[in-house]
């Protein structure tokens, strides 16, 4: 009943490694030189698997995408997914594609980006922007009464993002960035940056609403 460990552990520091960003796209037809982004980032605190953090975000945009590719194969505008690498390093990978592709951020129309948690989105922020929540409200007033009850948004700029999370790669260069929060389901008190954020937390219809929500958004953006 009290057990007792004696380890006798090594570590090496192997240096910088290299990671990767995963991006997708639905081409534009129209305006191909202007973007929606989705967003989420897929590497996880290592004392798990990351399924809240941020494995949830990852599968929920990966569904919008499908969603979007099945029922608008051929946008106005091009519509990018990015999955990112280091954000849990400090943002590394969306920092380094912002910075590497300067015509994506001229053209950006909006980024919805979403990292916590299973529950169902509850809350809209615009990043601060005054025209971006007049756009953000046009839409939400498009989505079923039944998304709209459950989301707590009021039509006003939002603060801007605290550096939490990928979106503050993109809305530091004064562009419009969406971020989606979710209904907690003991996210901050049990599965963040734990070892018990694994799979069998996930809420699955919660998060499959998500994608559908997301995939509302984008269209009309």
């Amino acid at each position: 009943q009290h057990p007792k460990l004696r380890m006798n552990l090594d570590a090496e520091l192997l240096g910088e490694q290299p990671v990767a960003n995963i991006i997708a796209r639905i081409p534009g037809t129209g305006n191909p030189n202007e973007y929606v982004m989705l967003s989420a980032h897929f590497d996880s605190w290592d004392g798990s698997s990351g399924a809240t953090d941020n494995g949830t975000g990852t599968i929920m945009m990966m569904e919008a995408m499908r969603i979007l590719k099945q029922v608008l194969p051929n946008p106005k505008r091009t519509i990018l997914l990015g999955h990112w690498a280091g954000e849990e390093m400090g943002l590394v990978g969306s920092n380094a594609y912002a910075e590497d592709h300067p015509e994506v951020l001229q053209g950006l129309q909006g980024l919805f980006n979403q990292d916590n948690g299973t529950g169902r989105i509850t809350r809209l922020g615009a990043g601060g922007l005054p025209n971006g929540a007049l756009h953000l409200t046009e839409w939400v007033k498009k989505l079923p009464q039944e998304f709209q009850s459950q989301l707590n948004y009021t039509g006003a700029p939002g603060g801007p993002s605290g550096g939490g999370s990928d979106d503050a790669s993109f809305s530091c260069h004064g562009v419009p960035v969406f971020g989606l929060g979710a209904a907690g389901w003991d996210y901050g008190n049990l599965t963040w940056h734990t070892d018990r954020d694994t799979y069998d937390k996930l809420v699955l219809d919660e998060f499959k609403a998500n994608a559908t929500m997301v995939a509302m958004l984008a269209y009309q953006a």
